[in-house]
């Protein structure tokens, strides 16, 4: 009865912040997709130095979404945004197939940190927008998602600058991460 009833007083008042971790190469829409979703709209960004994060509140779940830089440079620090992670939003540019196989061993290295080994895995393939765009399909091939037999993980077709396709992946989130 306590645990049922504390459960519902979490649900009703906010419960604790999960950490979602925004990460992808530069330019691939990561601070396009914090802002769209948090604030509502597309906003005139410059590329990511360090982070961004937000507090963002979807269906009775509080996130702490932290957008963080995709430059070569700042890649190589993002194991120090590990810890306490309970799901990774990989940003691809679907537009960019020249560097898919970046994008995949970025992936790759992320889900074979141990700190990471519980952590969710949504995948959004950006600027579905653009013409000449890779489908999901093939960003999920080029990315070897199906490699990752050990995780739960998602792939869904979106655009930062129109929103389509994010909340759909948020909803995804969101179900997966109330069964925990």
């Amino acid at each position: 009865m306590g645990l049922t009833f504390s459960s519902l007083w979490a649900r009703l008042f906010g419960g604790p912040e999960l950490k979602i971790l925004i990460l992808g190469l530069d330019n691939a829409g990561k601070t396009t997709i914090l802002y769209r979703v948090t604030m509502g709209q597309a906003i005139e960004t410059a590329p990511t130095v360090g982070s961004n994060t937000e507090i963002f509140e979807y269906k009775n779940l509080k996130f702490a979404l932290w957008d963080i830089g995709g430059q070569s440079s700042i890649r190589s620090q993002w194991a120090q945004y590990f810890a306490a992670t309970k799901a990774v939003i990989l940003v691809v540019d679907s537009t960019d197939s020249a560097r898919l196989s970046l994008s995949r061993e970025e992936l790759h290295r992320i889900c074979a940190d141990e700190t990471m080994r519980d952590a969710l895995l949504l995948v959004f393939a950006n600027k579905q927008d653009v013409p000449g765009a890779m489908t999901a399909a093939r960003v999920s091939d080029g990315l070897a998602l199906t490699e990752l037999r050990d995780r739960q993980w998602q792939i869904v077709p979106c655009s930062a600058i129109t929103g389509i396709g994010l909340f759909e992946g948020f909803d995804w989130l969101v179900t997966r991460l109330e069964k925990r």
